[in-house]
């Protein structure tokens, strides 16, 4: 007699291996993927996420082993599995140039939907993604939330029993991001087998089940909270210490006995590794007048240790600088700084300044105005009104002066895909007024740090993401600028990698480099000094992470994150314009 409490899986993975030219993508992977269960795919830049889904949906073939959607093999029927599976990439295939309505019906053709049957589902998948309201909308003017509903509801067309999603979430604001996870939570509820990939871990700690590949093998499988419980009594917190909290987090990394460590606002939280006393972390804090409290362990502190740890506190790129000497304590100021497109207001009289030394975030939902503001304060786009000044420049009046004295690493991957790494890095050189021997020790120094040697002759797009980063993040330091303007560097990247950031911009903050930063993901807002929240093109929030926390506390005593200050101020805002 079958066990009514365990359905039969949707997806059973057998003995799966994947070879590629000169790589093995996977190694023996089993698994099982229920019915009506939300199940995470989370590991590490080329751990064999997306590979492994390719095969699921039928676009790769297995070189060892077996896949079956529903009883159907993936190769021997794979006619079937239009039917049977959507799946939504990473790129998702929209077409920019084709209004929603017109994405969808695209979309419904490719899988012979019956028009008879077009409008009702039309209907309900507008609903469902809360987009009927701009169905003549181009999706090349949706924001990022916006398109990643509108490629979830392309990929839901044939009403799969499976769904496919390769991370939907990298780049997506919190508010959209919930949004996302509403609509799959209603999906599994009606039975749905849906396979969700990810880069945040708080997404994967919300999963029935994970399953954590590391270099083409399976590491982990089961319930996140599993994973979790085998760091009870290893991870802490300095509570308030005295003085840098960043040098403090330096130190305590570089000790033997801590597998990682990341800043939680005025706080150090640490995790040590097993076996390990946390006497050196006492120590520590007892010269910086802090008490150690043992906190609970989260998914992503499990992540990291299982994976080996962090990378230590000290940033190579940090050390082959001089100390930062400005002439004024303002780096970066903005007074009421406004950008009209046509009749669209982008950014609407922002005004505040940085102090040198700074890490200041600037958040906000998709669409907000945070990278209109970005380009205006780096002189790549000219202000409708107000001014903006760099290391006491006017970008109006000395806009290429300003230029040389910061870098700027774009939102979207923007180096040169025709050039190889090498000859990225030369041209970054050349465009800085590097010459002659300083150019070559540059870019020497460049490759050391970020480990690029075994990739200088390799185009930019042959690189994993994580390389992408690094490569963009040494172009943008080539001169060394005493500001640098970082838009979402981390977004899609593992935890690993986005450690490895962290690590270098605490360390170029320590030299008095002044660091602006735009991200969506929240705990990396609380490594900066101060927050501003842009909501509708305009500043509705300035402060310190824990400040900011502290205005969305509730009376139920649960302490709130970043993420709960960032929706619940933005949802303040939309209640006092519905008054």
């Amino acid at each position: 007699m079958s066990d009514l409490s365990c359905p039969a899986p949707s997806i059973v993975v057998q003995g799966v291996v994947k070879r590629f030219p000169g790589v093995l993508a996977l190694v023996g992977i089993s698994a099982d993927i229920l019915p009506g269960r939300l199940t995470g795919l989370v590991g590490p830049d080329g751990a064999g996420k997306t590979t492994l889904m390719r095969l699921m949906a039928g676009l790769l073939h297995p070189s060892e082993g077996s896949i079956s959607i529903l009883g159907r093999d993936t190769v021997r029927n794979q006619g079937e599995l239009a039917h049977l599976v959507g799946y939504m990439p990473q790129r998702f295939g929209l077409y920019e140039d084709l209004s929603v309505m017109e994405n969808l019906t695209l979309y419904a053709e490719l899988r012979a939907m019956p028009s008879t049957e077009r409008k009702a589902l039309f209907d309900r998948l507008l609903e469902f993604t809360r987009l009927g309201p701009f169905t003549a909308r181009l999706a090349g003017k949706l924001s990022g939330g916006m398109k990643q509903k509108l490629g979830l509801a392309c990929a839901l067309m044939a009403r799969p029993p499976v769904l496919l999603l390769d991370e939907p979430g990298v780049g997506v604001d919190p508010v959209s991001r919930k949004d996302l996870w509403r609509m799959v939570a209603e999906l599994t509820s009606d039975g749905m087998a849906v396979l969700w990939s990810t880069a945040y871990l708080d997404e994967a700690e919300q999963c029935d089940t994970v399953l954590l590949l590391n270099e083409g093998k399976l590491e982990f499988a089961g319930p996140p909270q599993e994973l979790t419980r085998t760091l009870e009594g290893r991870s802490y917190r300095i509570v308030d210490p005295a003085g840098d909290r960043r040098h403090l987090l330096a130190r305590a990394l570089d000790l033997p006995s801590i597998s990682d460590g990341a800043i939680q606002g005025h706080s150090v939280r640490l995790v040590t590794r097993a076996g390990e006393s946390i006497e050196p972390v006492r120590a520590l804090a007892a010269e910086v007048g802090a008490q150690v409290a043992t906190v609970a362990p989260r998914f992503e502190d499990a992540f990291v240790d299982l994976l080996g740890g962090g990378p230590g506190g000290t940033s190579a790129i940090a050390e082959l600088m001089e100390p930062v000497q400005l002439a004024s304590n303002i780096a970066v100021s903005c007074a009421d700084l406004t950008r009209r497109f046509g009749s669209f207001t982008a950014t609407d009289h922002v005004s505040f300044d940085v102090r040198q030394g700074e890490i200041f975030g600037l958040l906000g939902p998709n669409g907000a105005g945070k990278s209109t503001t970005f380009k205006m304060l780096c002189g790549l786009l000219k202000p409708s009104e107000g001014s903006a000044h760099v290391v006491g420049l006017d970008l109006a009046k000395a806009a290429s002066a300003a230029k040389n004295q910061l870098g700027y690493m774009a939102q979207k991957f923007s180096l040169y895909s025709l050039l190889s790494v090498r000859q990225n890095l030369e041209f970054s050189a050349g465009v800085y007024g590097l010459s002659g021997a300083d150019k070559k020790e540059r870019i020497d120094e460049m490759i050391e740090a970020f480990e690029l040697q075994r990739f200088l002759n390799a185009a930019p797009d042959d690189l994993s993401l994580g390389y992408k980063q690094r490569l963009a993040l040494a172009c943008a330091l080539m001169h060394r600028p005493p500001v640098l303007f970082l838009d979402e560097p981390t977004s899609g990247v593992d935890p690993i990698t986005r450690r490895e950031f962290w690590t270098h911009i605490n360390g170029l903050v320590r030299k008095g480099v002044t660091i602006m930063v735009t991200t969506h993901f929240m705990d990396e807002a609380e490594y900066c000094d101060r927050v501003a929240l842009m909501y509708r093109g305009k500043l509705i929030a300035l402060d310190t992470p824990d400040a900011l926390k502290q205005q969305v506390v509730s009376h139920d005593g649960h302490e709130p994150t970043m993420e709960d200050a960032f929706i619940g101020l933005i949802e303040r805002v939309d209640a006092e314009d519905q008054q």
